[in-house]
């Protein structure tokens, strides 16, 4: 077995581009469930929203890729926050959790619609809307960087990443230790004393969903400049699973839990991936029991074993804590 391609392949997963992204789309998540006791299934519409917004900018209306950022970022999660939380977040949270779960789907059928191939490139997605990104890069394109794991475009995007991901944690950090994230602690646990001090429980509800879904439309931003590419099978419901799994797994309500989860989801399948593949190259494995087909499969079964190992022996992640996992149920 290569054990210097599987260090590599590894250290990849644990701080490479997929780590970066689905890190961002977690701390959205935490925003709304760890800090507010909301329930979002449809992470990925956030996702796609900031994918979508930079690349239709540049590639459809043929704006500045700049002004494409401030679309993705800000303007269509926050659009898409009021659609989907005016009418729910005077409700029960089941509610949100079925508009959120209905809207991801929906944009992603909306998107792949031949009648908008105009719009969003249907199937085929948009891509080449990045350039601009990589014309910054101080890094050689076919050079390779940090001990040799990242070529020259990678190595940008993940320097990136890292430096918006410092900014993000920071941020986040800041805000809840503020008399706002006081009260969106006080929401979760107990929204009708929140409401009994004065507190304006729906439109800090709202507030939290705007920027989680930001932060999720960062990461999903992130990985569309990655990749060059938006797709809408970039954003199936596979993608919010991930970013529930990363949040679960380093805990939720914690500062760092969605960045220590990412890095342990991501640094696992990579690991379990090429181990499995060179053990069944070699032979140590026999394909009458697995081929190299059926490896992507394994893996995940290997994360369900794990994430119901961690359920039993510690339902509340690695950073976090039992309490901060009880909501109030209305």
């Amino acid at each position: 077995m290569d054990l210097v391609a599987i260090l590599e392949n590894t250290a990849r997963g644990l701080f490479g581009e997929q780590f970066i992204y689905f890190a961002l789309a977690a701390i959205g998540l935490n925003m709304h469930y760890g800090y507010t006791g909301l329930l979002n299934f449809g992470q990925a519409v956030f996702m796609a929203a900031g994918a979508y917004g930079l690349s239709m900018a540049v590639v459809t209306l043929g704006l500045n890729f700049w002004i494409g950022l401030v679309l993705g970022i800000v303007v269509f999660p926050l659009i898409l926050a009021l659609i989907m939380g005016v009418p729910t977040l005077r409700l029960r949270a089941d509610y949100l959790a079925i508009v959120t779960i209905a809207s991801s789907e929906m944009f992603r059928i909306i998107a792949r619609s031949p009648s908008l191939d105009r719009w969003t490139g249907s199937s085929d997605g948009l891509t080449a809307f990045a350039n601009d990104f990589y014309d910054m890069s101080p890094f050689q394109a076919g050079e390779r960087y940090f001990f040799g794991l990242f070529i020259g475009n990678q190595m940008w995007v993940v320097l990136v990443g890292w430096i918006l991901l410092a900014i993000v944690v920071t941020l986040v950090w800041a805000m809840m230790r503020s008399p706002w994230g006081r009260v969106l602690r006080a929401i979760r646990e107990d929204e009708d004393a929140a409401r009994s001090l004065g507190k304006n429980a729906y439109w800090f509800k709202m507030q939290a969903l705007m920027l989680g879904g930001m932060f999720g439309a960062l990461g999903g931003m992130l990985r569309a400049i990655g990749t060059q590419s938006s797709q809408p099978q970039n954003f199936i419901t596979d993608v919010t699973f991930f970013a529930w799994v990363a949040l679960i797994l380093g805990g939720v309500a914690k500062i760092g839990g969605p960045v220590l989860g990412a890095a342990i989801l991501y640094g696992v399948l990579s690991f379990t991936d090429i181990v499995l593949r060179q053990m069944v190259e070699s032979g140590i494995i026999p394909n009458s029991i697995m081929d190299g087909t059926q490896v992507g499969q394994v893996r995940f079964m290997l994360i369900g074993i794990g994430l119901v190992s961690l359920a039993i022996l510690r339902p509340q992640g690695v950073l976090g804590t039992k309490e901060e996992m009880a909501l109030d149920d209305h």
